[in-house]
């Protein structure tokens, strides 16, 4: 794609919150954007997000906003609030626009905006109604809203479903997907919030399968997956350069953007650059890196309350994606 290079250093959206920060307050969430638009500018960060600092985990911006769902006061196995539907649910408005509107005021390039993908909230709502009509629901408010992103000024969105690479698995395509949801329903639901009637130049629509590919993968499975949704940019991860993520990269259209997630989230030291390099050379046997860009493998607090590293650690992850984009392309951007 001719105009990866305007995104080449990116991170996946969550960022640790700032000490004090009370998001239902409007000046403390304005303080902690604009120091945080400034801290990634300064960072030489190709992206600018909100961090998710609005929210209480990164499927807030529908959860948070739409009728028909409620939170219980219970946690799931992966730390989650869990929510539940008890009827199809319905925007009442305008989900994440006006934060990307608040952001765009705070900085000269275009913010990225990350969103949940539906067939992740689906699969994972407690409801007693059909979970594919369910899916489909959600698609529908997604695909509007990333309308309404676009029309707005935002050029790259980006789909969350940390799940999907799981369908990647020899056999597990075949199987349920999350709970009632079969792989197949979930991908045509999540490529239903992905289809504009009208896509401006320079738009890109963006996924994250999930930050680690499985042991090994199905190259028929991987492809059906890229195939049947259609994103302009994949975040893939390149942990260790894997036969299996190697796989991943393989079974991508030449077409396709990659994002290889190279420094890890989660872990607080740092990667060795030469190591990771070797890795970027490897993908690059498979993948023209003129069409890549590279980030850490996932979000650094896709839970307000929880996040994987300090703010001082996290600056010296997205530093270290800096540094390596630096050895990769040089100062083209």
């Amino acid at each position: 794609m001719a105009d990866t290079f305007n995104y080449r250093i990116d991170h996946l959206g969550s960022l640790v919150r700032p000490a004090g920060l009370d998001r239902t307050d409007p000046d403390s969430l304005t303080a902690a954007l604009t120091a945080a638009v400034a801290h990634q500018r300064k960072l030489r960060s190709t992206v600018v997000t909100d961090g998710g600092y609005p929210y209480e985990d990164f499927r807030g911006a529908v959860l948070e906003n739409v009728a028909g769902v409620r939170r219980t006061d219970r946690t799931g196995p992966d730390g989650l609030a869990v929510w539940a539907a008890d009827t199809l649910p319905k925007a009442e408005g305008p989900l994440a626009v006006d934060h990307a509107r608040h952001l765009a005021d705070l900085t000269v390039i275009a913010p990225k905006v990350t969103l949940p993908a539906p067939s992740y909230l689906a699969a994972t709502l407690e409801s007693p109604l059909d979970v594919r009509e369910l899916g489909e629901a959600l698609a529908e408010i997604v695909r509007a809203e990333i309308a309404r992103l676009v029309d707005a000024g935002v050029r790259l969105v980006q789909l969350d479903n940390p799940l999907l690479l799981a369908g990647t698995a020899p056999g597990a395509a075949a199987a349920a997907f999350v709970g009632p949801l079969p792989y197949a329903d979930a991908l045509a639901v999540d490529a239903a919030a992905m289809r504009l009637d009208t896509r401006p130049e320079g738009v890109r629509i963006g996924c994250f399968p999930g930050a680690t590919a499985p042991e090994t993968v199905d190259r028929a499975a991987a492809e059906r997956l890229f195939a049947q949704i259609p994103a302009d940019r994949w975040i893939l991860p390149l942990r260790t350069a894997s036969a299996a993520e190697l796989d991943l990269v393989r079974a991508l259209p030449e077409d396709r953007d990659v994002v290889f997630g190279v420094v890890d989230a989660a872990v607080a030291d740092l990667e060795d650059i030469d190591t990771v390099l070797d890795r970027l050379d490897a993908a690059g046997e498979l993948k023209d890196l003129e069409d890549a860009a590279i980030s850490p493998t996932r979000g650094f607090a896709d839970i307000a309350s929880r996040p994987l590293l300090t703010e001082a650690q996290q600056h010296s992850k997205l530093v270290l994606v800096e540094t390596l984009a630096r050895y990769v392309w040089g100062n083209e951007f």
